[in-house]
């Protein structure tokens, strides 16, 4: 049901982005609501039924991270009002829960560490930060090709539609910074946690090399953008290269390197 849940509400933000429809305004907003609380009813039975938290393989990671991108966008559209850009978030929530829908596995013996609080914090940390970052990509991507339009005189819908250019760098800004407070969070946690719970991990270990490259990158972009070195599409272009690697970082090292980070 999720995945038909958050394409519905995709597809009803998509009709509002193009027609405009006053009338679905708080319509949209309620069913984006709705669809985020059935998400949160699944994760907790899902956590009851199989004794443990979704965190035991990445397509059980991939319906959080789901949830993770459609709370925080919905939290960011109470804040802001801004809800032109909810199309191009859900989507992504909607790509990711599809894919776990289609692959997650149901494991019912699993190994004592994945009970631990602290671990849960960690991850939960983690997904708030890919969260995040997630967010300040389409962000940075809209400012992009909003930026593009406007260069080439082009009026079309997605300047009719978007914030300006100055919101949507605020707004990818924003997001950045939260995205990477969560990673930081989850880093210190791991460094202080791992030691006790992997007495034989490396810290060559491909998942934390790859993490640690794209917290340093969001790390320089946010300090060359406190200090004004650094506006524009500049900064939003790094959130685009960002999310690909954060995405290469959880995808492909959990299918292709060996790392302590697999439990299944």
């Amino acid at each position: 049901m999720l995945p038909i849940l958050y394409a519905g509400t995709f597809g009803i933000y998509l009709y509002d982005f193009v027609k405009s429809n006053r009338r679905l305004a708080n319509a949209k907003r309620l069913i984006i609501f709705l669809t985020l609380m059935f998400h949160l009813l699944y994760l907790i039975i899902r956590t009851f039924a199989f004794n443990h938290p979704p965190i035991t393989n990445v397509f059980e990671i991939f319906t959080v991270l789901a949830f993770s991108i459609g709370f925080s966008y919905f939290v960011l559209e109470l804040a802001t009002d801004i809800r032109g850009t909810g199309p191009f978030i859900i989507i992504i929530a909607f790509v990711f829960q599809l894919v776990s829908t289609l692959f997650i596995k149901d494991l019912v013996e699993v190994q004592e560490i994945l009970r631990s609080n602290l671990l849960g914090v960690h991850v939960l940390s983690a997904l708030c930060g890919y969260a995040g970052i997630t967010i300040s990509a389409v962000y940075g991507f809209l400012y992009l090709s909003l930026y593009k339009e406007i260069k080439e005189n082009k009026y079309g819908l997605i300047f009719q539609r978007l914030p300006n250019l100055e919101i949507l760098e605020k707004l990818s800004f924003y997001s950045a910074v939260i995205g990477f407070t969560g990673l930081t969070i989850a880093i210190i946690i791991g460094l202080i946690w791992l030691p006790s719970a992997f007495p034989d991990f490396s810290y060559y270990d491909p998942k934390l090399i790859s993490t640690a490259i794209v917290w340093l990158l969001y790390g320089v972009g946010i300090v060359l953008k406190l200090h004004g070195q650094w506006s524009g599409r500049k900064v939003l272009s790094l959130s685009v290269i960002g999310f690909i690697l954060a995405m290469i970082s959880v995808i492909a090292i959990n299918f292709i390197a060996r790392s302590f980070h697999a439990f299944s």
